[in-house]
């Protein structure tokens, strides 16, 4: 017993001299002055290879990896494309079907072809990486298995020798061919394919030659694609049919980055894939920053590529980032961080508890803690909560580039048409759904009343009061008020619906809802959209299903009215109004106009404003389409979602931008602040360990001296 109790006292009091102000650090080794940023990830990205990647959680990745021609501005607002890679932004040149050259503004009908033709900077080089090792006769040192042994290695840290090598024009094409292979099954081949010469026809030769090989590895550069060609060492030529302004966006995202053809040859060696050794594990790009650690049960850590060619902050910012501090590093190197280190939290409550120690720098906030981070103003404003203020936390807000809306079913005889008495119909309901208070209600505030079909920060948006949608709202003493309930009333007995009943028959009027919601949350949305039409004297009735048959409904028109959402693939206007098309509509066409929506001076007003450049003209034709589509009403415009964020007072230059998905390198830390600050917030709690070993001590000692007692007596 007094063995043991000395031992345990040992322990306690080591435990009392090896604690430091960062006993509880979950980075342990790591140094308090690095310049490295911390986050998480909540789901182990599935696809890193640019080709397949198309969701949110892997472009936080594959955007700091891979280098398409363009990006986005950081500062600038409207989204405003600057060249990456690329020496400019392209601009397209049109010619007919005779290969004849056409002028800028010939119409639409002529133009067979738009040639972009882009030209690289030289000196862009690959991060490191054994694919492209060579050895002193020039080989490739990993491009042949047997005689290395590389198809044993486990981690690409297992090979001895990287090398890397310039970026040129035909990795750009490389990469568009593989977006045609069948054996990657690129997300965007379809639509790529109706704008690409040439590459659905790419897309069925090599069908046919996998189908002839299987298993054999695809050697893209044995293949010809018409529609994309190198012209030069730095230049290479995209062929686009007819005329799509929109696809300069497409040069800014991943799919179009550049990846070596080294890169395919390294993976594709007989026991790499068994090893985690793919692209989709393993990027390579030329990027600021390249993966060096992918543990999708542990972490994930990017580090800063010594090959990267170097970019300066940006120094043409507005007022606002003046004000903001965001153009305080103007002109300096990016990147601005060393490395970036994304734990493993599946969970929100850890996440949470380690961002309020100083673990983690920037967090979201989840419905747990909004009580704790938010509260608002007298006026409705955002503000932080005096507990988060007082950590020098900052709260960071943006308004999403997607909307929600209810859509009606313009092929229902009750609900749709373009006639008068129809319109007033859908306006009357439009003015009774309050989606002010439901975003009060559902969304803590994380969202702004939709006026129209665009969100804010696309070309096309008007802001404030010039901007509402003015048969659901009014301004009152300068500020955008929901018309009121009587306004309503009076719509409805004008649509042939007093207090809500048919005025023919005297039936009430009842309305269908179907919706692939359910849970508790889901049952509370539905009885409030219920109470919306509780007060036009409407009943709603909800139809509950599962997705497929909520799919099946919308494709073949059986629905009323039904919920429905966009997110912005790219920050052009068309990529909303397109949803209202009539050539677009679900039934039939199967195409994204799911309300079925189809007015000709619309329609004739889309195919004029898709093709113009983003200007005065273009405004004043969409001004004029979103008078049309507020009048028909085919949607209640139910909110633009907004996001909000926390970041630490040590974090720097955070600015939403929900275009551009590389924006890890414009970021800074002061991590000496940071180190102060988790020393400040994770004190050690010493009381319990020196109680324990006060407790141990009155304990042993009365053994210790009646042990000392008889050895003296038997002394």
């Amino acid at each position: 017993m007094v063995r043991t109790g000395m031992i345990l006292l040992g322990v306690g009091l080591s435990l009392m001299a090896g604690c430091s102000d960062s006993w509880n650090n979950p980075y342990p080794g790591s140094g308090a002055r690095a310049s490295v940023l911390y986050s998480a990830f909540s789901e182990r990205p599935k696809h890193l290879d640019p080709a397949r990647s198309y969701s949110s959680n892997e472009v936080e990745f594959t955007g700091q990896i891979y280098e398409p021609p363009l990006q986005y501005h950081f500062l600038k607002r409207p989204y405003t494309l600057i060249p990456l890679t690329a020496e400019t932004v392209p601009k397209p040149r049109y010619v007919d079907a005779a290969g004849n050259a056409l002028p800028d503004d010939a119409p639409s009908p002529l133009i067979a072809e738009s040639v972009y033709e882009i030209r690289i900077r030289s000196g862009v080089r690959y991060q490191p990486h054994p694919a492209f090792a060579r050895d002193g006769a020039g080989r490739y040192r990993y491009h042949a298995p047997s005689a290395t042994g590389s198809a044993a290695k486990r981690r690409i840290s297992d090979f001895e020798h990287t090398g890397t090598r310039e970026l040129v024009a035909e990795d750009y094409v490389y990469q568009i061919k593989r977006l045609a292979s069948p054996r990657l099954s690129s997300p965007i081949f379809g639509l790529m394919s109706e704008h690409i010469v040439g590459l659905k026809a790419l897309g069925d030769t090599l069908e046919k030659a996998a189908a002839a090989n299987p298993g054999a590895a695809l050697n893209l550069n044995d293949f010809a694609l018409e529609g994309a060609e190198v012209v030069d060492r730095y230049t290479y030529r995209i062929r686009i049919k007819g005329k799509y302004p929109q696809f300069v966006y497409w040069l800014a995202m991943p799919f179009f980055a550049p990846v070596p053809w080294e890169a395919e040859v390294f993976y594709a060696q007989p026991g790499m894939a068994d090893n985690n050794l793919t692209l989709d594990w393993q990027p390579v790009g030329t990027g600021p920053y390249y993966l060096v650690e992918n543990n999708p049960n542990r972490r994930m850590v990017l580090k800063r590529n010594p090959h990267f060619h170097g970019e300066n902050y940006p120094g043409d910012g507005n007022d606002d980032d003046r004000k903001a501090g965001l153009l305080a590093d103007a002109g300096k190197t990016l990147p601005l961080v060393d490395e970036a280190v994304f734990s493993l939290e599946k969970e929100t409550i850890p996440y949470w508890s380690k961002f309020l120690q100083g673990y983690y720098d920037s967090s979201g906030i989840s419905s747990d803690s909004f009580d704790q981070a938010v509260r608002f103003s007298a006026s409705g404003e955002p503000q932080l909560t005096d507990e988060m203020a007082d950590k020098g936390i900052g709260l960071v807000t943006a308004a999403q580039a997607s909307l929600w809306y209810v859509g009606f079913n313009m092929l229902d005889p009750l609900v749709g048409g373009l006639g008068e008495d129809r319109q007033k119909l859908r306006q009357a309901l439009s003015i009774a759904f309050d989606y002010d208070e439901f975003i009060s209600i559902f969304l803590n505030g994380r969202g702004i009343p939709a006026q129209g079909p665009i969100p804010p920060g696309l070309f096309g948006h008007v802001d404030g009061v010039a901007g509402l949608n003015p048969y659901v709202y009014e301004a009152r003493d300068g500020r955008i008020q929901r018309r009121s309930i009587e306004t309503a009333k009076r719509l409805l007995a004008e649509a042939g619906y007093p207090n809500g009943r048919k005025a023919k028959t005297g039936e009430p009027l009842v309305l269908y809802f179907d919706t692939m919601a359910s849970g508790p949350d889901a049952k509370s949305r539905l009885d409030w959209m219920k109470k919306q039409l509780d007060k036009l004297n409407v009943q709603l009735v909800v139809r509950g299903t599962d997705y497929n048959r909520f799919q099946d409904k919308i494709r073949k028109g059986n629905a009323q009215l039904f919920e429905w959402g966009w997110n912005a693939d790219y920050p052009d206007p068309e990529n909303f109004l397109f949803l209202l098309y009539g050539p677009h509509k679900k039934v039939a066409s199967g195409g994204e106009n799911a309300a079925n929506y189809d007015n000709p001076e619309f329609n004739r007003l889309f195919e004029r404003m898709k093709d113009m450049d983003n200007g005065p003209e273009r405004q004043q034709v969409i001004d004029t389409m979103l008078e049309i589509v507020r009048r028909d009403a085919p949607w209640i415009f139910a909110y633009y979602p907004k996001s909000f964020g926390l970041r630490h007072g040590w974090v720097h230059n955070v600015k939403p931008n929900l275009m551009a998905n590389n924006t890890l390198k414009y970021r800074r830390i002061d991590p000496a602040l940071r180190e102060a600050r988790r020393k400040e917030w994770n004190k050690p709690v010493l009381w319990p360990i020196a109680l324990l070993a006060g407790g141990l001590i009155a304990v042993i000692a009365p053994a210790v001296i009646a042990w000392r007692r008889h050895e003296r007596k038997t002394a």
